[in-house]
């Protein structure tokens, strides 16, 4: 076994019920990387997250995560990984200091005081120690989840959609703590719809509907859908698309503020299915890349959604 690998596994398989919700799934992440899972909703990515980390068992396949095996020892896992829900899930009725001691006394931790004042040092929790959690603002609220599930020194981060309904700004300074934690050799698994906050991991998979599609560095995931990708902009954009949407060649067309991003998965088919417009209309056409939002967009739609 890799000692620098935090999770390795191979072909592993999830039912609920006659749902196929993960095939065949395989996967290594790395000591202090962090591993970023996109796809559309209920396309199996908290399902194959809790798998690696042992709170959930697979119906099949093997591995380890942190060196125990993924079916056999998920209890040794579960003990070395901290867990933030997208949900917040803490106790409203209790200030932050309290809702921390009450975390350190579950996990039974010998000077818990000293614990709970270290954490709510490192999370810059301390002007707001005293502060009932039901009146925190989003970002507040995260940031005590975060020092919840830190307190026991997990060596694995499982962020399930940790910033959904935070301002840019809280999002902003959470990833700034995730970073300083993965910097420590501390590993993070995290979903995520934001494409700025994918483009913070270190490596991504994108999952659909059960399904590994494709895993890379975010380069690396645009590269290998190889999209052609003209940028539009000028007047008429909504009848531009219209007409667009209607040429072989072309796979997507989505609007970007006040430009249209135009890809097509082969380049000279693409050229020759616009060429007409481009000579002929008022918009300005420049080529460019494909960014991550567009893979991603590209990917959904070439996907089955397998509860049909």
């Amino acid at each position: 076994m890799n000692a620098d690998l935090v999770v390795d596994v191979q072909g592993l398989n999830k039912h609920f019920g006659p749902r196929h919700v993960v095939k065949d799934f395989s996967l290594q992440v790395r000591r202090g990387e962090i591993f970023g899972f996109l796809g559309p909703n209920g396309s199996g990515k908290t399902t194959s997250i809790r798998m690696l980390c042992g709170l959930l068992t697979p119906d099949s396949g093997s591995g380890t995560c942190l060196g125990h095996d993924v079916i056999r020892e998920t209890a040794s896992i579960k003990r070395e990984v901290g867990y933030m829900t997208q949900r917040f899930s803490l106790w409203e009725d209790l200030t932050i200091a309290e809702n921390l001691d009450f975390v350190a006394r579950m996990y039974g931790m010998r000077l818990r005081r000293k614990v709970v004042d270290d954490a709510i040092d490192a999370l810059g929790l301390g002007s707001r120690r005293n502060q009932l959690a039901g009146s925190l603002s989003g970002g507040w609220k995260q940031r005590m989840a975060l020092a919840a599930c830190m307190l026991h020194q997990p060596k694995l981060l499982l962020l399930d959609e940790p910033t959904a309904g935070v301002d840019p700004k809280a999002r902003r300074d959470f990833w700034e703590e995730i970073h300083k934690l993965a910097a420590t050799g501390i590993s993070v698994l995290v979903s995520t719809h934001y494409m700025d906050e994918a483009e913070r991991c270190h490596r991504l998979a994108y999952i659909a509907y059960g399904a590994l599609l494709t895993s890379g560095t975010v380069d690396e995931v645009v590269a290998q859908q190889a999209l052609a990708t003209w940028t539009v902009s000028g007047p008429d954009l909504p009848q531009l698309q219209v007409a667009l949407e209607k040429l072989g060649g072309v796979a997507d067309v989505t609007q970007f503020g006040n430009a249209l991003h135009v890809t097509g998965t082969d380049a000279d088919a693409l050229d020759r299915a616009t060429a007409a417009l481009r000579a002929s209309g008022p918009q300005r056409w420049e080529r460019s890349t494909a960014t991550l939002e567009d893979v991603f967009i590209h990917l959904m739609r070439d996907t089955k959604d397998n509860y049909q």
